[in-house]
């Protein structure tokens, strides 16, 4: 090809490219936030009620005037909870939507890779809004100041059930994990706890990211079935926990199993109900479950009363292209109302930037929210230190059909 010919060329894919570049950053009416997460595969369900958690506020923004007129828009891509998927949405997120700022990512293999590019776009001021995990990388130097986070950390939720567990005399804790970051991540804050007391864990089994309900999870039950556990913790996804739940069962094994707010506990449970339909065995007791946000049962607390509401009134879905046909939403689940809290605190910090937003501007003022208040008794504070708002774990179990809050862990006493 001659010279000119490839120069003229060039010339024709920078026009191109130039409206685009141009519409992306004069785009003034709407103010978009990048998400990327798994809205396919079998993890789906997290990034999509996140999603329309997340949604249902936004929608009740934008037609009651947005943000000094302004909508919200979730630009979102999907994943599929790999990390190689995420790193390229990202840089795409950043460098052809433009986005605002990024938001509602799902994940630890998926946030953890792409906490360098954070880094490296610092001059931008492009920071990570409430992902969907509460692993540890993103809450420690060097990436903690790119990165804010709503919910508790997987070292609170999991350090939280071993300490529920040695007060109940349950003190063999085995751990079922996934092997990835993710699972390290709680592996890490179980050893942790018990080492406080003078306890290790008593045995350890692990299996891939992207594991199927359909799967045989027999070996993993048997590691630690064997060692004599008394209690397990899992640290995985809905559909990997809920078959080592149905293995556990189907196998005699009737300890509690406790699970971390990332399973997704709707669907975790929808899972196993199936289960009983088709074999009439009971696979759905002695299952504790710990989530960062408080119970949408709990309707004194005015964000669940408004969060029901407004999923009721929009019930909001992702664009059709982002998901399989058949995917059915949850009416209500924590992660969805999670979403919402997401979406309810970054209006705050949208609306305190003022009528043109500036990205330089937005360290300065998430950092300088003090004791928020957004309905569910407990108040949102940031600083220069703290990119944590809450700390707060709660424990529910499934019983007469519904996630119920534990008031009396001595039932599980052994």
């Amino acid at each position: 090809m001659s010279g000119s010919v490839l120069k003229t060329l060039s010339i024709i894919i920078v026009l191109l490219l130039i409206p685009s570049f141009v519409f992306a950053e004069h785009h003034s009416d709407t103010i978009d936030l990048g998400m990327s997460a798994a809205f396919k595969g079998p993890t789906r369900g997290l990034g999509i009620e996140l999603y329309r958690g997340a949604m249902a506020y936004f929608e009740h923004i934008n037609r009651n005037g947005g943000i000094y007129g302004k909508k919200i828009v979730i630009k979102a891509y999907d994943d599929g909870y790999n990390p190689i998927p995420t790193i390229k949405n990202t840089i795409k997120l950043v460098e052809e939507d433009r986005v605002f700022t990024l938001f509602n990512y799902v994940g630890t293999p998926t946030v953890t890779r792409i906490l360098p590019i954070l880094k490296s776009y610092s001059n931008k001021n492009i920071y990570l809004f409430f992902p969907f995990t509460g692993a540890l990388p993103h809450r420690k130097p060097p990436y903690d100041e790119y990165v804010f986070n709503l919910r508790a950390s997987y070292e609170q939720e999991t350090g939280g059930l071993v300490e529920n567990f040695i007060k109940i005399g349950r003190k063999k804790i085995g751990i079922f994990y996934q092997a990835d970051a993710y699972g390290r991540s709680g592996w890490d804050g179980v050893r942790k706890t018990l080492a406080k007391y003078g306890y290790k864990i008593v045995a350890e089994a692990t299996y891939k990211r992207g594991a199927k309900y359909s799967e045989s999870f027999k070996k993993q039950v048997e590691i630690l079935k064997n060692a004599g556990a008394d209690a397990v913790i899992s640290v995985g996804a809905y559909a990997a926990c809920a078959g080592f739940i149905r293995d556990a069962r189907d196998m005699g094994w009737d300890v509690p199993i406790a699970n971390v707010s990332f399973v997704g506990s709707e669907f975790m449970i929808n899972l196993l109900l199936e289960e009983e339909k088709k074999t009439g065995k009971k696979y759905t007791y002695n299952l504790i479950n710990s989530q960062v946000v408080p119970s949408y049962e709990d309707m004194s607390l005015p964000a669940v009363r408004q969060y029901r509401a407004f999923m009721d009134k929009y019930n909001p879905m992702p664009p059709p292209e982002l998901m399989e046909v058949d995917y059915k939403p949850l009416k209500y689940s924590f992660v969805s109302f999670e979403g919402f809290l997401n979406a309810k605190v970054i209006v705050e910090v949208l609306k305190r930037l003022g009528k043109t937003p500036k990205r330089q501007n937005i360290k300065t003022v998430v950092e300088h929210i003090k004791n928020l208040d957004i309905g569910i008794d407990e108040k949102i504070s940031f600083s220069k230190t703290k990119h944590q708002a809450l700390d707060r774990v709660y424990y529910t179990t499934y019983k007469n059909g519904k996630f119920v809050p534990i008031k009396d862990w001595s039932e599980w006493k052994k």
